[in-house]
């Protein structure tokens, strides 16, 4: 079911007086008391303060639902509405009666055509409670104390240009290209609902998302005083999509219902993304503007019931009354403060059980089987320390006011993929957690001797091309076997459209599709590893023939020499994480997650090296087999690339210089 154009134009051109190319935002309305995003830290060996510890009540969320309710009463459009709290436990999703009960995931290519068939993601039918969730999760996870973001933010850095209009072929992808693949609902690092809500698991976080993080415009955060309390997800013409084109205003219900429920609860003007900019192009947040709105329905009582029902999802929520969200930064969310028995930083933050234990605590690397000296305790230690030392002094990216400082996630892994540590900072976004897990499995991975192997073995009969392409592209047949140490930044080089990043007209990169055929859905390798996991589950949601959930492990790689797979969260292909090296030979690799992406490859560069300093024997990838010195197609891969003068408290300006 699909808005009629003409509503759908008079809708737009009703918005169009007040938006701009790369200005737009859902209004100033309150969300509490007076905002500060960068609150005094209570102590003076704190560079951060706690987020409150804020979350929506039972009530909130049932005005949430019926303020987005009565905006699509007030379009004649049903919809489904999902709420979810900061880390991903999901509070309540409301079908009105007459909705689309199902979706496809958009057919459109990067050129703009349909595609006639379905390539990796593209043109999958699903549940379209799928996408609510994965909307509502996807604001959630985006958004922090310091920026707002909404899948209209999303939609606009994942695609193969950025930003994405028909006037701007030639320029690199988005910034967090590749982003949609995470949070996934195979990954191993994602916690799952309890059935009924029971247990001291039952609220932990960070939650999967049913089709990872959207892109399709409809999801909008959710803010009390200043502190990101969730998000909401409005799925109601079926087509679960992207925005191809900034340079236009869409009139889209369903983002004008999202920002009818986040009325009360919306971020300050300050932080939303159309005040933040990237590379010269400032982003988007919404389309859709509050003078268009018709007037508020707070009454859930008034719609429940009668204008449509809460309804379970397989494995997400079970429908029988809207749930109270958790405060995040409490044990009970799942993220917690560290103590001083865990780290000596001040201002670290954990994952947590959910019973007071650290869910992935400090410790040796597992590979001592193949690894001649492994990473110790101390090693990760220091490697974790040094980069999360990094993170306080470097100037954020994405965050408001200006020269505040970065906040990340930082995860170790050794060369089976074993997590050998996780620390983050307090207010650093949720999907930088499991963002940040993967591009450290993937720089281990593809540093690895076996790395080929593997994917060769994947039984997925389409995953050995990918080996001979890439090994065709670097004209080595035995390229792939750890004699070159790859980065996000390298592996993301290769798994783009067009190769050098951006330039129309060059080939694809060997792990990606060609243009062609590219999309948000369909980015090739990374999808390709884990698209049947994105089936089952979809299977289990709908709850066809008994079938069961999904493994909580990604890919069908062969299993690592521990049992589990070397890359159970999926793979990432955009900047932020550097194997570490003991000599020539790989021990592991770090990656990083949550600001600017020169940021992320710095902290992770920098931290590699000052933590191999402090303890010694360890450090980055020698230079001589960095993935830098590598010239495919005559064109220079890269390994790393750190900001300018990026730090709060010295003027050095070429940080990772020599390094």
């Amino acid at each position: 079911m699909r808005l009629p154009l003409a509503l759908r134009q008079t809708t737009a051109i009703a918005l169009s007086f007040s938006l701009a190319l790369a200005g737009c935002g859902g209004g100033d309305s309150g969300s509490g008391t007076t905002f500060e995003p960068t609150p005094t830290p209570a102590a003076a060996s704190r560079f951060f303060a706690d987020p409150a510890q804020e979350s929506l009540s039972v009530s909130e969320v049932q005005q949430i639902v019926a303020q987005a309710v009565g905006e699509a009463r007030a379009l004649n459009y049903p919809a489904i509405i999902a709420v979810v709290d900061r880390v991903g436990n999901v509070l309540a999703v409301f079908r009105m009666n007459g909705a689309a009960t199902r979706m496809f995931t958009s057919r459109r290519t990067a050129t703009g055509e349909i595609s006639p068939r379905e390539v990796d993601a593209q043109g999958l039918e699903v549940e379209a409670t799928m996408g609510a969730i994965s909307k509502a999760v996807t604001a959630a996870y985006l958004s922090s104390s310091g920026n707002a973001f909404s899948t209209r933010t999303a939609s606009m850095i994942v695609q193969e240009h950025f930003p994405p209009a028909p006037n701007t072929p030639g320029l690199e992808s988005g910034p967090l290209f590749g982003v949609q693949f995470s949070s996934l609902p195979c990954s191993d690092l994602a916690a799952r609902f309890s059935t009924g809500n029971a247990g001291a698991a039952a609220f932990i976080g960070p939650k999967r998302a049913p089709l990872g993080l959207a892109a399709d415009p409809g999801g909008l955060p959710l803010y009390k005083n200043g502190v990101v309390v969730g998000g909401i997800g409005v799925m109601a013409d079926g087509d679960y999509g992207f925005d191809p084109n900034v340079t236009d205003v869409d009139g889209d219900p369903e983002e004008f219902m999202a920002l009818a429920g986040i009325q009360g609860f919306a971020p300050a003007a300050d932080i939303r993304a159309d005040r933040i900019t990237v590379d010269g192009s400032t982003l988007r947040f919404a389309d859709a503007r509050i003078e268009g709105l018709h007037p508020l329905q707070t009454s859930f009582a008034a719609i429940s019931g009668s204008i449509g029902t809460l309804i379970p999802v397989r494995g997400y929520y079970d429908g029988t009354g809207v749930v109270a969200g958790t405060p995040y930064g409490t044990e009970k969310s799942g993220i917690r403060r560290a103590t001083s028995a865990e780290f000596s930083l001040a201002d670290a933050y954990v994952l947590s059980n959910g019973s007071g234990a650290n869910r992935y605590p400090v410790k040796a690397a597992t590979d001592g089987g193949t690894t001649s000296q492994p990473l110790t305790a101390a090693e990760v230690r220091a490697v974790l320390e040094e980069a999360f030392t990094i993170m306080t002094r470097a100037r954020a990216q994405i965050r408001r006011p200006l020269d505040s400082r970065a906040q990340v996630s930082i995860s170790v892994v050794d060369t089976f993929g074993e997590v050998l540590g996780l620390v983050r900072g307090p207010d650093a976004p949720i999907f930088g957690i499991d963002v940040s897990l993967q591009k450290a499995r993937t720089a281990a991975f593809f540093s690895n001797s076996v790395a080929a192997q593997q994917l060769n073995d994947d039984t997925d009969a389409e995953i050995p091309a990918f080996v001979q392409r890439a090994r065709d592209f670097f004209g080595d047949q035995t390229a792939l076997t750890g004699k070159i140490a790859f980065g996000d930044r390298s592996g993301g080089n290769i798994s783009r459209p067009f190769y050098p990043d951006g330039e129309v007209g060059r080939p694809h990169g060997p792990l990606s599709r060609p243009i062609t055929d590219f999309s948000p859905f369909a980015t090739g390798l990374q999808i390709a590893l884990v698209k049947a996991n994105l089936l089952q589950h979809a299977v289990f949601v709908e709850g066809r023939l008994n079938a069961r959930d999904v493994v909580q492990t990604c890919t069908a790689v062969p299993d690592g020499p521990t049992g589990k797979k070397r890359l159970a969260n999926g793979i990432q292909i955009f900047p932020g994480s550097v194997p570490i090296y003991r000599g020539n030979q790989l021990v592991g690799a770090i990656g990083i997650s949550g600001d600017g992406i020169d940021q992320d490859d710095m902290i992770s560069f920098l931290g590699t090296h000052n933590g191999g300093l402090k303890v010694g024997g360890i450090g980055n990838a020698p230079k001589a087999i960095r993935a830098d010195t590598l010239t495919p197609a005559g064109v220079r891969l890269r390994y790393v690339n750190c900001p300018f003068a990026p730090f709060l408290d010295t003027p050095e300006q070429n940080a990772c210089e020599g390094k």
